[in-house]
């Protein structure tokens, strides 16, 4: 994988009320990553990026939601990959102190 790739893999950190929680339960953290990206493509990714260590990656695909507007029309929100990363004992990434 070339380094140019290895930074368009993530997309965003996700933030969100349940990432809150398993953030500081587990030390897992969540990213919008791209839809054709493995999980060793995210692994090496977050790893390279932040100077940690990952031990575990999960990913999950989030379909797009349908929305009606006010004319009876149809409209749909782009599906998506969410990738949740778990760090090992000790490391955490802080999210503000990353130049980009």
């Amino acid at each position: 994988m070339t380094p140019d790739r290895l930074y368009t893999v993530l997309v965003e950190p996700h933030i969100s009320e349940k990432a809150s929680i398993m953030g500081d339960a587990s030390n897992r953290y969540a990213f919008k990553v791209r839809t054709d990206a493995t999980k060793a493509q995210i692994r090496r990714a977050v790893e390279t990026i932040f100077d940690v260590r990952v031990t575990d990656v999960t990913t999950l695909n989030v379909k797009g939601k349908v929305k009606r507007n006010f004319r009876g029309g149809v409209s749909r929100f782009k599906s998506w990959k969410k990738a949740y990363v778990r760090l090992e004992e000790g490391q955490e990434i802080d999210f503000t102190a990353v130049e980009g």
